[in-house]
């Protein structure tokens, strides 16, 4: 019971939060709930999932039971989706004792989507495991002998700020812009082993630049940041897909680095590709976020305000239209005098 309800009772409070409308006791080895039978069936229905987690020896979290919480809610709508037993039981990678998993409903339906479809794009907003999920099906891919090689690669786009002229060799210029790759990389394989598997091209690391004029067989290849693409600049990665080879493309369209009136290709893309077979568009939401708690209400807090901007920009300008100031007092503009003359 103390697996079950956490430290001090931490896990059971979580769960009267989740169901305010449902009392819910503890006596002993036995949890009574009370309330309406739709409630009930979810409380229920809840600490069976749990235990179903414990046993297979993984602690349950705060954070763990809330996600819980609610894929139970969403399944209501969708019987077909899994239950949280199966999302937090569904090993990716396991490596020096951590284990790489979908932390919630829409990250095993990312992870599905790779498994299934030749190319997948996986959208959301930072935090959302898109490009870490990626990687792990990369190297559990590799590991599985089903690809020979692995390919990351993103577009060199600085952050909103300028650079300048950066010292070194061509690849110490370009390795700020690829860092968030090798550490993704570091966490999933053996440090010492990423060297000799970059040395020998089983691995590689490079900017989007070099993708052109190449046909990729047997590879899992994985574009990152793809919001920072030019329309051209997609088609040629996609185009580049060989034989026996999987793409996943990730990217955040709230978050562009292009020049301003440059258009995003991974928001053409979507229009154009919608309807393709073999290619998949997941989404993630705020709700997905698996960083601090902190993150995912910022991202909500901008899209709240990303869409007021957008509703101020499309009321009509004469709605808008400031007051003119003359002779020292404000007054309304005033539309230009008509004249009277007559022509003949």
């Amino acid at each position: 019971m103390v697996t079950l309800l956490g430290t001090a009772d931490s896990l059971l409070r979580v769960i009267e939060q989740g169901f305010p409308a449902a009392d819910i006791h503890v006596r002993g080895n036995e949890v009574t709930a009370t309330g309406a039978r739709a409630e009930v069936a979810l409380v229920q229905r809840l600490f069976t999932e749990m235990m179903l987690v414990l046993r297979t020896g993984q602690p349950l979290t705060e954070d763990s039971v809330e996600r819980s919480i609610a894929m139970l809610r969403s399944a209501v709508e969708d019987p077909d989706s899994p239950a949280p037993s199966q999302v937090f039981t569904a090993n990716i990678l396991s490596n020096r004792g951590r284990t790489i998993r979908p932390k919630t409903l829409n990250q095993q339906r990312y992870v599905d989507a790779i498994d299934k479809h030749t190319i997948t794009f996986g959208l959301g907003p930072a935090g959302t495991g898109k490009t870490y999920l990626a990687m792990a099906k990369a190297v559990q891919a590799l590991q599985a002998k089903e690809v020979n090689r692995i390919i990351l690669t993103r577009p060199a786009v600085e952050a909103g700020e300028r650079l300048g002229f950066l010292p070194g060799t061509l690849y110490e210029k370009i390795d700020p812009y690829l860092r968030p790759l090798y550490d993704a990389l570091h966490d999933m394989m053996d440090p010492d082993s990423i060297p000799r598997l970059m040395a020998a091209g089983t691995i590689e690391v490079a900017p989007l630049a070099y993708m052109r004029g190449r046909t990729l067989n047997d590879a899992f290849i994985i574009l990152d940041e793809a919001q920072n693409t030019s329309p051209e600049q997609i088609k040629m990665f996609l185009t580049r897909l060989g034989f026996n080879s999987r793409v996943v493309v990730t990217g955040d369209t709230t978050q562009i680095d292009l020049p301003s009136g440059t258009r995003s290709g991974l928001k053409v893309v979507q229009e154009i590709l919608a309807d393709v077979p073999d290619i998949h568009f997941s989404v993630l939401t705020s709700t997905d976020v698996v960083r601090h708690k902190l993150v995912g209400r910022i991202v909500d807090a901008y899209e709240r305000w990303d869409a007021q901007q957008e509703a101020e920009e499309t009321t009509p300008q004469a709605a808008r239209k400031p007051a003119q100031r003359r002779g020292g007092k404000t007054t309304a503009a005033r539309a230009p005098r008509q004249s009277h003359r007559t022509e003949s």
